[in-house]
């Protein structure tokens, strides 16, 4: 209550009922169970929209035992120049593991001794 209202009543206290007030907060506490469900289904349906939209730019790329790729060149070209290559290669992929893994080899039968990610290979035609 603001201190004018101390003095003079508002019509907004005057029309004020108690009663009235609580069937209403009873009613509001009865629909917050199905506002929250309407909530969730629109995060969800938010969400989608989102993958969705993110998953049109993503290539996906699987490569299978043997095949020929080319892999991402780590930071140390930065010292070699801009106009460094990007990719080195070619290599061989050794074994397939989980979660898009591949364990490489040169074509001189040399193993790479770190796993790549799918992500830092690409294909090599030749």
């Amino acid at each position: 209550m603001i201190p004018i209202e101390v003095g003079e009543p508002t019509i907004q206290r005057q029309m004020f009922d108690l009663t009235l007030n609580e069937k209403s907060l009873v009613v509001n506490l009865d629909l917050v169970s199905e506002l929250r469900d309407k909530s969730k289904i629109w995060e969800i349906a938010c969400k989608l929209r989102v993958s969705r939209r993110y998953n049109t730019k993503v290539r996906p790329r699987s490569f299978q035992k043997e095949d020929l790729v080319w892999r991402m060149r780590n930071d140390m070209r930065k010292s070699e120049g801009k106009f460094s290559a990007n990719w080195e290669g070619p290599f061989r992929v050794r074994e397939v593991a989980k979660g898009g893994v591949y364990n490489l080899e040169w074509l001189s039968s040399k193993i790479v001794s770190r796993t790549r990610n799918a992500t830092h290979l690409k294909f090599y035609y030749s």
